[in-house]
């Protein structure tokens, strides 16, 4: 995922409980949610000014699982995962002769991937903030470790080094730290991989859904974003079943990982809400507004389209409108989040609650409401437990056993 770069005050949230209607109060925007589902989830936390939104959203997607099963709250180490996909995706640069994407974005399969195949580790035992910054900065460590493996693929010794590797680690060693062979928790020693067992999940539980028509469904494929680095495979279902997958999820309390493209114009953050408005066109008007409508240019009619003041007609979203905003590149993989409930306006129009990793500075402490035209148009792809798939919809997955 690509990742929006913000500026955030410090802050935490308290761990957010079963809320049933609950009722939030409203200001200028002109919205206002009453909760009808929230699962247990753990603090809203910031990535600040570093592309790893798709380890902060897995990772929460973890502390939840963990959460719902032992009731134990947990902080989980996002850079320790930053730092192991740093390694792969270093080696995968080099044997691909640098014909490849290598940036500080991933996937929503990257959490589950480093969990399999090294561990994890707590924020308490691995914070990745060892450059005088009391928050992530990744900028010129991107810049340096991407200089460095350009520097490596352009073989000025005509052949590669035996060392080039350890010139790498030892670049994310000064900027992250070195990784602890073992660690301390509750008095308990632990290696990363002993962690990880401890905390009860199996990665095989996890299952990477989309909807797309390019690619038969109930078929697998590799998702063709850049940030998709590992290739992996996604299970393809209609737009309909994708929707009814998050419903059933939060339902039965679980939360979900959300990958979407958070670009749109009706996408607004500070004000708590994504909708994805109706465009208006002459025949839906008449009079004094037609007459000032027309005479618009297309900026200001575009600023005018989304100067939202409370819940707006929205577009209708059908299998074939998603696929052609995705093949014309209109949606694209932005960010990734976590679902963690439902919730309506006050004329009844339903949203997902959806918790961010941009801080607590914002009208809802971290969380906004997106609307279900927004969720259908705008998913790129969601991470579900497999036991929160509807069975009728499990049936025509090429589940692993």
């Amino acid at each position: 995922m690509k990742h929006r770069f913000i500026i955030a005050a410090l802050g935490a949230v308290a761990l957010l409980a079963n809320a049933d209607d609950k009722v939030v109060v409203p200001d200028s925007t002109g919205f206002k949610f009453t909760d009808i589902k929230v699962i247990k989830t753990t603090p809203v936390k910031d990535q600040n000014k570093s592309g790893t939104c798709w380890c902060f959203s897995g990772n929460s997607f973890f502390e939840d699982e963990v959460l719902r099963k032992s009731g134990k709250e947990i902080d989980l180490s996002e850079m320790f995962v930053v730092r192991q996909c740093y390694l792969d995706k270093a080696d995968r640069f080099v044997r691909l002769y640098g014909e490849t994407n290598f940036a500080a974005g991933g996937s929503i399969i990257d959490v589950p991937h480093v969990w399999e195949t090294l561990g994890a580790m707590p924020e308490e035992a691995y914070s990745g903030l060892g450059y005088g910054e009391d928050k992530h900065v990744h900028a010129e460590l991107q810049s340096v470790l991407e200089a460095y493996l350009r520097g490596v693929v352009s073989k000025p010794n005509k052949r590669l080094s035996t060392s080039w590797r350890k010139g790498f680690e030892a670049i994310l060693d000064a900027y992250l730290g070195p990784v602890p062979e073992n660690f301390t928790v509750d008095g308990k020693t632990y290696t990363p991989r002993s962690y990880a067992e401890s905390l009860g999940l199996n990665t095989g539980d996890y299952v990477a859904v989309t909807s797309f028509s390019h690619h038969p469904f109930y078929t697998q494929f590799p998702l063709e974003v850049p940030d998709n680095w590992l290739w992996a495979q996604y299970h393809n279902v209609p737009l309909d079943e994708l929707k009814a997958i998050v419903d059933n999820s939060i339902d039965k309390g679980y939360s979900v990982v959300w990958a979407a493209d958070v670009s749109e114009g009706g996408f607004k953050w500070r004000k708590g809400y994504a909708v994805m408005p109706k465009e208006k066109t002459a025949k839906d008007m008449e009079g004094s507004e037609l007459s000032r409508w027309v005479q618009l240019s297309d900026k200001d009619r575009q600023e005018a389209m989304y100067d939202i003041k409370g819940p707006v007609p929205e577009i209708e979203v059908t299998q074939q409108v998603r696929q052609d905003m995705f093949d014309r590149q209109e949606t694209t993989d932005d960010h990734g989040m976590v679902i963690v409930g439902k919730a309506v306006d006050q004329e009844g129009n339903k949203y997902y609650k959806v918790k961010n990793s941009w801080d607590t500075n914002q009208l809802y402490d971290g969380y906004f409401y997106v609307s279900e035209p927004y969720f259908l148009a705008k998913t790129v792809s969601i991470l579900v437990n497999r036991d929160a798939i509807p069975s009728a919809i499990a049936g025509k997955l090429p589940l692993k056993k």
